[in-house]
């Protein structure tokens, strides 16, 4: 499955009419919201999309953070292993936010060393994160590059067990050798 192109079915119900026309009055179409790549969401953003296709889809039209007072969990986990930033604030802050948001300037800075959104106002706000996922994040790591950060450790395993169970190694060089 490619990752692009999924934008298109970014909140496709509420865009789109059933014969596939555009709806007038979606934020995310207004030409004043194009390019922008922070999302400021309702309570329980998320749920219903537990595949990694939401994120990507996200992802896709642009999307580097979303903002929201909760996340359903499964979607939550998948934002962090696909590179989209997912932000817990409480909802008064969340309401704040997107009344910012809907005034002439509505440009966001997102700090995620220093854990702030700045607001267009100057207004800051703090958001908590786990610090694993702080550190993926500011690596740019999905699991499988958490993993080869192990390559040196992973590599001297196999050669230890290779040394200490030597009949593994050989039926895992050759899958078609005989068992014995």
């Amino acid at each position: 499955m490619e990752r692009e192109g999924l934008a298109k079915g970014l909140f496709y119900d509420l865009r789109f009419d059933a014969a596939g026309n555009a709806k007038a009055g979606f934020v995310l179409d207004e030409a004043r919201f194009a390019g922008v790549g922070v999302l400021i969401a309702g309570d329980n953003f998320g749920c219903g999309s537990s595949r990694e296709h939401a994120p990507w889809a996200l992802l896709d039209f642009g999307i580097r953070c979303v903002i929201a007072p909760s996340f359903a969990d499964i979607f939550y986990n998948n934002c962090f292993q696909n590179g989209l930033l997912p932000i817990v604030l409480p909802a008064d802050q969340v309401r704040a936010l997107m009344g910012e948001a809907k005034g002439g300037n509505h440009v966001f800075s997102i700090d995620l060393e220093r854990q702030t959104v700045v607001a267009p106002s100057g207004k800051i706000f703090a958001f908590d994160i786990d610090p694993g996922h702080k550190e993926k994040m500011l690596k740019g790591l999905d699991s499988i590059g958490e993993t080869l950060q192990a390559t040196d450790a992973i590599d001297a395993y196999e050669r230890r067990q290779a040394l200490a169970q030597p009949w593994l190694e050989i039926a895992h060089a050759d899958p078609a050798a005989p068992a014995r």
